[in-house]
């Protein structure tokens, strides 16, 4: 078995900065590309930010140059830095991984979600 569990949501204020953990942990033999998405009211859900396990990312164009993402390769970990917020990245937050299990197997698991709200 394999979890992720995000946490660091909340509310903030617009300008306001925030970040996100997500921690996995299970049955885990190595965990390649990691990353975030977000999913607003009435909304799909979007791609925000995605990290190779070398350390390179990529940012949806919406959030570049605001979000940082980065991980920790040691913790199994990958975080979400995210300032100058604007009221349209309200959202729940979704951190995923692919992950290949002791068993050998590849997945890609998801955590629970975090929620973003930015209000004033």
């Amino acid at each position: 078995q394999v979890q992720l569990v995000e946490s660091g949501g909340g509310l903030v204020q617009p300008g306001g900065s925030l970040r996100l953990s997500c921690a996995a942990s299970g049955s885990i033999f190595s965990i390649n590309a990691m990353g975030w998405s977000r999913q607003a009211p009435g909304k799909q859900r979007e791609l925000v930010a995605t990290i190779t396990k070398s350390g390179y990312s990529n940012y949806a164009n919406s959030v570049k140059g605001r979000f940082t993402i980065s991980r920790d390769n040691a913790k199994n970990a990958v975080y979400l830095q995210m300032n100058s917020l604007k009221p349209e990245d309200t959202a729940v937050y979704y951190c995923n991984a692919l992950i290949r299990t002791l068993g050998g197997n590849e997945y890609d698991y998801w955590g629970q979600g975090t929620q973003v709200a930015v209000s004033s």
